[in-house]
């Protein structure tokens, strides 16, 4: 199963599969990442400043900088998602990954962090006053005239949402929040990023400044991660940026090159390779 929207440097739409919303998984990263540089924008929040007693900024938590461990390699969290519990409070997360131990000094390395993003959504909420949810209605999907984008919170909001093969899921189980939409409303964000219509240019070219990482392949030969945005270290621009996203049973392509852009969604397991068929679709 599958679903494919092209949008065009115009605006217009192509579509093609399911038109079901469906998770955005880690492309939630890029939502929070604008929620959070809107709210530097207004003065709310500091891209530099330390945060409070934290060693790290929201700069190096927007970009994977800050030090704190992940969950990914925990083998609990994936066995209780697998059999369908109900997600673990906070505290019992990060006592779980000692998330009080930095792995490095903030800014030296990088190492992908969903708790480091888990505290961009609190932090976003602090500083708006508002709940996530509707913190992301009113800094992101409003301005961007999504219909149908929405934080998932409870499994009911999954209910008219394809999710593949797997069922039970709680959303609650990605911690700093899972977005749910069509692919039609991510590619149209990603394009209102890019046309300027969400952040100010200055903020939108530190969004694209990125950290060059050592993974290298056939589809990245040159791999960076700005904030909320994987990209290429040179020339960012001149190839395809945005973000992917995986979780149980299904994975997301959301890319950009220019104006232009292309999010592809699978079920999995799938012959399809979600992200190199949108960069095929952009080339």
């Amino acid at each position: 199963m599958q679903a494919t929207a092209i949008v065009s440097e115009t605006g217009d739409l192509t579509l093609s599969g399911i038109t079901a919303p469906v998770p955005w998984w880690s492309f939630t990263k890029t939502v929070l990442s604008i929620a959070s540089l809107r709210l530097v924008e207004n003065g709310l929040l500091s891209l530099d400043q330390p945060l409070g007693n934290a060693r790290f900024n929201l700069r190096q938590l927007l970009r994977h900088e800050s030090g704190l461990p992940d969950y990914g390699y925990v083998s609990e969290y994936h066995s209780d998602v697998a059999a369908g519990k109900a997600p673990w409070p906070i505290e019992r997360l990060l006592a779980t990954v000692d998330a009080d131990r930095l792995w490095y000094k903030p800014g030296a390395e990088w190492a992908y962090s969903n708790i480091g993003y888990l505290k961009v959504a609190q932090l976003i909420e602090q500083a708006s006053g508002l709940t996530l949810k509707v913190a992301l209605e009113q800094l992101v999907f409003g301005p961007s005239n999504l219909a149908t984008a929405r934080l998932a919170l409870v499994s009911a909001d999954l209910d008219n949402v394809q999710m593949g093969n797997i069922q039970n899921y709680h959303p609650g189980w990605v911690f700093h929040g899972l977005v749910v939409g069509t692919v039609a409303d991510a590619a149209r964000l990603l394009q209102a990023l890019m046309a300027g219509k969400l952040l100010k240019s200055a903020t939108l070219a530190e969004m694209l400044q990125g950290r060059p990482l050592p993974e290298h392949g056939a589809v990245h030969s040159d791999p960076a991660y700005g904030l909320g945005l994987m990209l290429r270290a040179n020339n960012s621009l001149d190839y395809p940026l945005g973000h992917m996203g995986e979780g149980p049973g299904s994975r997301i392509a959301v890319l950009a090159r220019g104006r232009r852009v292309a999010a592809v969604w699978t079920t999995l397991p799938s012959t399809v390779d979600a992200e190199a068929h949108a960069i095929h679709l952009l080339s």
